[in-house]
């Protein structure tokens, strides 16, 4: 799985994309907001590990996931 923050301009804000090892777009969510559904995407429980990595994401940079 990889993920990539997006940064917004104006009144649009920035977004974190996650993708599946085929670059499909799987979750697309505001960066500011609390992670909810984890669970779909096979990351339940790890709420506090992905925060962290979304804090220190470059923007535009695809990354892989590792948590």
């Amino acid at each position: 799985m990889y993920i990539i923050k997006v940064k917004g301009k104006a009144k649009i804000p920035d977004y974190i994309q996650l993708r599946d090892n085929n670059f499909v777009l799987i979750a697309y969510f505001r960066a500011d907001r609390p992670l909810k559904n984890l669970d779909r995407y096979g990351l339940d429980g790890k709420e506090e590990a992905l925060a962290a990595v979304i804090a220190s994401l470059e923007f535009g940079k695809l990354q892989e996931l590792t948590i």
